[in-house]
């Protein structure tokens, strides 16, 4: 890795006296480099519990909402909507059970217990 950043390093000439550009081209390289051997991490700001199956869907919402034909477009838009609203309360209501289950198994015995006081 060290060879590949001096090789890109090296490929790039800045005839500017700027401190500023120069730290960018390295910083540049580097990021460049890097990501070649590593990859990117694709973040996604989406809740914990959403499936990717329901992230689809949603995506399917949002072209359906947009469709020219008005009635048959306003029609299907609320079935997939309702659907999804159904799915998530269910996926969402079992997410939060698994981590109330993880949280009560993993009490201390004999101290004090919120949930039966």
């Amino acid at each position: 890795m060290q060879d590949t950043l001096e090789e890109n390093l090296g490929e790039t000439e800045c005839e500017s006296g700027n401190v500023e550009v120069r730290w960018n081209i390295i910083k540049k390289c580097a990021l460049d480099t890097v990501s070649d051997f590593i990859g990117k991490v694709n973040r996604n700001a989406r809740k914990q519990w959403i499936p990717q199956g329901m992230i689809n869907k949603i995506s399917q919402r949002g072209k359906l909402k947009n469709v020219k034909t008005k009635n048959e477009g306003r029609k299907n838009y609320r079935i997939l909507r309702n659907e999804l609203k159904r799915a998530a309360d269910k996926v969402k209501y079992e997410y939060l059970e698994s981590v109330c289950d993880d949280i009560t198994e993993f009490q201390i015995p004999g101290r004090y217990d919120l949930w039966t006081g």
